[in-house]
């Protein structure tokens, strides 16, 4: 039969609240990191969805067979996302240098290794901006465990000391200050496992949307190439794969 005393044990409002002003500093400390990291998990998980699926619309849009121009116009003079950035840049670089006349190799090798040199740059950029955040996960996810663990060190001292006090070692004078430590415990983990978890899977991400910017710079940079090689005359080639 479950008594008070046992209930208020399983009860993680009482346990907070009968806690030693120590450990309750280190579960309001472990419920604000959750609560943080758990911030930080929800805002990564729309911001990468929405990322993507843009990405992929603007893929398919040059893809599409229309032309880079026609493209770049759509996305607007400045574009919030990167991959139409990217081609507004290059094709800005390229009507520039156009402007002109026809080029020399060496303007030709200049301007290929100006538009080289600004995609690197905003792709460094976007990669940072897409990384924000999760210096957090990692810190929550490595430190969370060990502060739990204080807390659990912590609350064993008060029931060695409650045993010294009391002068027995009945279960009913340690229980509460144990089941406060093992709370902790669980605290550090409860904030600890998400974080941690999502730390890998957002890096993951982070590096794969680096990639897909990456692969779209080359692919770019391809077309310019073949822009160059083909002659004031000649119309304009299309880029391959997403291009």
């Amino acid at each position: 039969m479950t008594t008070a005393a046992d209930a208020s044990m399983l009860n993680p409002l009482a346990l907070f609240l009968e806690a030693d002003p120590v450990v309750k500093a280190i579960m309001v400390g472990l419920v604000v990191a959750s609560l943080w990291s758990w911030a930080v998990i929800i805002d990564k998980a729309f911001r990468f969805s929405s990322l993507n699926s843009q990405a992929t619309s603007f893929e398919d849009a040059v893809g599409s067979g229309r032309s880079l121009e026609e493209v770049a116009n759509q996305a607007g003079p400045n574009p919030a996302h990167p991959l139409p950035r990217m081609l507004v840049v290059a094709l800005a670089d390229w009507r520039e240098a156009r402007t002109r006349g026809p080029l020399t190799e060496n303007q030709a090798n200049l301007l290929m290794s100006r538009i080289d040199r600004a995609l690197d740059s905003l792709i460094a950029r976007e990669s940072q901006r897409v990384e924000n955040g999760l210096g957090v996960l990692s810190v929550v996810a490595t430190s969370s465990p060990f502060i739990g663990l204080f807390g659990t060190v912590w609350g064993i001292m008060n029931a060695f000391g409650a045993i010294a006090s009391a002068g027995n070692t009945n279960l009913t004078t340690v229980a509460p200050a144990i089941s406060e430590a093992l709370f902790a415990t669980a605290l550090g983990l409860a904030a600890a496992i998400p974080a941690y978890i999502a730390y890998n899977k957002f890096s993951i991400d982070a590096g794969k949307f680096t990639g897909r910017l990456e692969s779209f710079a080359d692919d770019l940079q391809a077309a310019v190439a073949r822009r160059l090689g083909s002659g004031p005359a000649s119309p304009a080639p299309q880029p391959t794969r997403e291009l």
